[in-house]
């Protein structure tokens, strides 16, 4: 099977070009010596799970709950749930670990501190500490972190924070100054904690852009990480990878010719409708077109606007080329992570037009 044999709008993902940013984020970590937690946020497949682990100590991130029951039912048994857990969500944590993972949280919250604290089953927390995108997380000079460790009492295990707003930096350098607030944040942290009698075995840190650009990762214990391994427009636009490393594209037919527009038959559902590269050097609209290769024989034509199942293309002029209705051609998405959420699989190549293998993703709460 090709990939002009398939239905369209699918997902498409390149194993070469996977394997090649797993490998490159792999060696950064390890020229540090930190442990890599890879985030299974965006790509949510066991297949690529196992590709991203190899060589690695076993344990994941992942952002809902749902995620963490699809890897533990796959053997994947130390996972770390970043997303500040509600008391009603306990249980349900509480019988994944009855069942054999071990699953970590976090919290910001004292109520949430309390019930963790409370539970009966022994659930391991992390701290969430605030290095500056004001989303989620305590500020490590607030006594509010000392309070939470005193809360959580035998429960804690660690602090943990993200540099989200790394998406922000425009340069490497601004990028690994974001970076060294991270680091810093996060040990500063622990290093406050211990001093105050507590027990922290895990400082948690880590993004695509920050593991790609920081200058020292001193006093971590692990890094997380994770749109890097299939990669997207806004992501080469920040330099986390080159733009030839995207790993993942939507598959998509031209369905109409209407006054020389081009229309397609992936739009918002498909492609989604983030627009993370708007504010980028480059704005690549919903997506950058290429041939059914992955080639940029199109030059620089983009997706200008996306209807629910419509996306219509403004054309490279510099780059003319005859598009009959039937034509396929491949999308770069603005931001993996949002484009992938619409598919229930990836249909996977190996540098070439050949379909190799099928790999469910999950998706859900």
């Amino acid at each position: 099977m090709r990939l002009v044999d398939l239905p369209t709008p699918c997902l498409v993902l390149d194993r070469q070009k996977l394997q090649g940013n797993i490998r490159g984020m792999a060696g950064i970590l390890a020229r540090h010596g930190v442990p890599l937690r890879p985030h299974m946020k965006t790509a949510k497949s066991i297949d690529v799970a196992r590709l991203v682990l190899e060589g690695q100590p076993g344990g994941i991130t992942v952002s809902t709950l749902a995620e963490a029951e699809y890897f533990a039912s796959h053997g994947i048994k130390d996972i770390l749930y970043a997303v500040g857990v509600t008391p009603g969500k306990l249980d349900q944590v509480a019988r994944l670990n009855e069942s054999g993972a071990d699953v970590t949280v976090i919290t910001d919250d004292p109520l949430a501190a309390d019930a963790i604290a409370a539970h009966p089953a022994e659930i391991k927390a992390l701290i969430e500490v605030d290095c500056g995108e004001q989303r989620g997380g305590v500020l490590v000079a607030e006594d509010l972190i000392s309070e939470l460790a005193e809360r959580l009492g035998s429960r804690l295990v660690g602090v943990m924070t993200h540099a989200g707003h790394s998406y922000q930096g425009r340069s490497v350098a601004e990028i690994a100054q974001i970076a060294e607030l991270e680091r810093s944040h996060a040990v500063y942290a622990a290093q406050r904690l211990r001093a105050e009698g507590h027990k922290i075995a895990i400082v948690s840190a880590g993004s695509s852009p920050t593991g790609r650009h920081a200058e020292t990762m001193t006093g971590l214990t692990e890094f997380r990480a994770g749109v890097y391994m299939l990669g997207d427009l806004f992501q080469a636009e920040i330099e986390t990878h080159g733009r030839d490393t995207i790993a993942l594209t939507v598959l998509t037919s031209v369905i109409g010719r209407p006054g020389g527009r081009v229309l397609i038959d992936a739009g918002a559902l498909a492609l989604s409708k983030d627009r993370s590269t708007e504010a980028a050097p480059t704005d690549y609209g919903f997506g950058l077109v290429r041939d059914i290769q992955g080639e940029p024989a199109l030059g620089q034509a983009i997706v200008r606007k996306a209807y629910q199942e419509h996306g219509v293309v403004e054309l490279d002029p510099e780059f003319p080329m005859e598009l009959p209705v039937g034509t396929k051609l491949r999308v770069l998405p603005n931001h993996a992570c949002l484009t992938a959420a619409a598919h229930d699989r990836y249909y996977v190549v190996d540098g070439t037009d050949e379909v190799v293998a099928v790999w469910p993703r999950m998706n859900g709460w």
